[in-house]
């Protein structure tokens, strides 16, 4: 990944950080990017770690839209 910046490359990225940043910012900046790497390698492991939730019969998921049907009002038409 980094093979192709090379030490002088980095030097330069070291020196604009300071330019940008001041040398008082630079250890706060460090400690969020760790932080928010941090955070982000423990979510992947969370997501990754979950097992898939278990599939629940079909006989619930068939009574609960006979449920919605009676919570829904009913059609009243006038006698022709």
């Amino acid at each position: 990944m980094l093979s192709g910046i090379g030490a002088p490359g980095i030097i330069l990225l070291v020196i604009l950080a300071l330019l940008l940043f001041g040398p008082n910012k630079l250890p706060e900046l460090g400690r969020a990017v760790g932080r928010t790497f941090r955070e982000f390698k423990d979510g992947a492991r969370e997501i990754i770690s979950d097992p898939e939730p278990v599939k629940k019969s079909e006989a619930p998921a068939t009574a609960a839209p006979q449920t919605m049907a009676a919570d829904l009002p009913q059609d009243r038409r006038l006698p022709e």
